[in-house]
């Protein structure tokens, strides 16, 4: 059995921090021991969100906007320097007054910034459950959203359904609409790769929109436009490609966070008189229709079967120290095709 740190042990934390755009360093950070209603927990694997932590690395945060003000974690101000991350999965060293001894030695997953070490309070933790796999729990945040936009867009049985971008949301988002009876599910992504997984985790077909989207609304889609289509790509401009999709009627779901980023939309011509209802689809909170019977408990405990079920560590296609933070995000910046999903691990 491991030893636990004596409870006013210090000790260093290893801390990603975003210093400009393009610029990170990698802090050492004494970490005192935990005080009266906390927790110390040391870090297995954080994963890196490809969308909103670019945003965070190439300086496209709204500055105006705090970072998320539902997570204490990422609270603060979108400015230099800071810290990010939200998909940590760690196990409990030692507790602080107060706290019950049983959470010593527990794996738990938290909305933390990529650090070896961090304090946190037990509501701020959620028990990885016993049957899932440590890196497979890394995705809960990613799961929970793709969760969301499935109920935001609340697919019906037969329809056409396309997604806009698949990326590791994209990928999750698909794989729980593939459990759907629906009489077709379309993807759409530029790079070879994503679109082989994407037919792995079910779509009917996973195609290029630089090169097939006139083919899919012609031959995929009869003509008609797709019932429900979602943009979770991170590329404003493929909202319209989107409505060049969509059918009459149909609901268009923005899952993607553009930032500081911006297009021009084709809102006139058939987009006008389609009738589109297009909807902006946000994890933070329950939709308004579905708060009186769902809370985030509930929906974490659906997030957990998902995972479960999909096993995404198997997208996992990058494990590297926090010490190479600097190469893999540019690699994820220049859009290297191999690069999947990027962990952090913590020996």
């Amino acid at each position: 059995m491991e030893i636990q740190p004596a409870r006013n042990q210090q000790i260093t934390s290893r801390q990603l921090w975003f210093t400009a755009p393009q610029q990170l360093e990698t802090r050492s950070v004494a970490l005192p021991a935990p005080g009266p209603g906390q927790l110390r927990v040391k870090s297995l694997c954080s994963a890196i969100s490809a969308g909103s932590e670019l945003l965070v690395y190439r300086g496209e945060l709204p500055e105006e906007m705090s970072l998320d003000a539902n997570l204490e974690s990422l609270s603060s101000a979108s400015t230099y320097p800071l810290q990010y991350g939200y998909a940590c999965v760690g196990e409990v060293m030692d507790v602080g007054e107060g706290v019950d001894l049983a959470w010593v030695g527990r794996r738990v997953f938290s909305f933390q910034p990529h650090a070896s070490h961090f304090i946190s309070t037990a509501e701020q933790l959620t028990p990885v459950p016993e049957d899932v796999d440590t890196e497979a729990a890394v995705f809960l945040p990613n799961m929970e959203t793709a969760v969301n936009l499935v109920q935001d867009g609340a697919p019906m049985i037969g329809e056409h359904v396309v997604v806009l971008g698949q990326g590791i949301v994209g990928l999750l988002l698909t794989g729980v609409l593939a459990r759907h009876p629906l009489s077709g599910l379309y993807t759409l992504d530029t790079q070879a790769r994503r679109r082989q997984c994407s037919l792995e985790q079910g779509a009917s077909a996973s195609l290029d929109p630089l090169a097939d989207l006139a083919s899919i609304q012609c031959d995929v889609l009869g003509g008609k436009g797709a019932d429900l289509i979602y943009e979770v790509s991170g590329v404003p401009d493929a909202l319209n490609q989107a409505i060049a999709l969509s059918g009459f009627d149909a609901r268009i779901v923005i899952g993607s966070w553009y930032g500081k980023k911006s297009a021009a939309i084709a809102l006139g011509g058939a987009a006008h008189r389609n009738r589109l209802k297009i909807t902006t689809s946000q994890v933070s909170t329950l939709a308004p229709g579905l708060s009186g019977r769902w809370d985030k408990t509930r929906r974490f405990d659906i997030c957990w079967q998902m995972i479960r079920h999909l096993q995404p560590q198997t997208l996992i296609s990058h494990r590297h120290a926090l010490d190479e933070a600097a190469a893999l995000y540019q690699m994820l910046h220049n859009k290297h095709e191999e690069v999947l999903q990027a962990v952090f691990v913590y020996p």
